[in-house]
């Protein structure tokens, strides 16, 4: 089962890659706003979703929205 899994994803387009997961995670990223810290959440294929001042607050936003946050440092 594992290996069938591991050559499915092997075989994915370059296109199907960037959409997966796109659904289901979003990344929270570190960022500065006029000098001042905030998070960046993102899609999986990297588009920006919002931007918020606390890094729990873009946690909690990303379940409300029954996604699974991901850390990008």
């Amino acid at each position: 089962m594992m290996n069938s899994t591991l050559d499915h994803l092997r075989q994915l387009s370059t296109q199907d890659f960037a959409a997966f997961g796109v659904d289901h995670l979003a990344y929270v990223r570190p960022i500065q706003v006029d000098g001042a810290p905030a998070f960046s959440i993102h899609a999986a294929d990297g588009a920006q979703l919002s931007v918020l001042p606390q890094r729990e607050v873009a946690f909690a936003a990303i379940r409300q929205n029954d996604m699974e946050p991901m850390s990008v440092h």
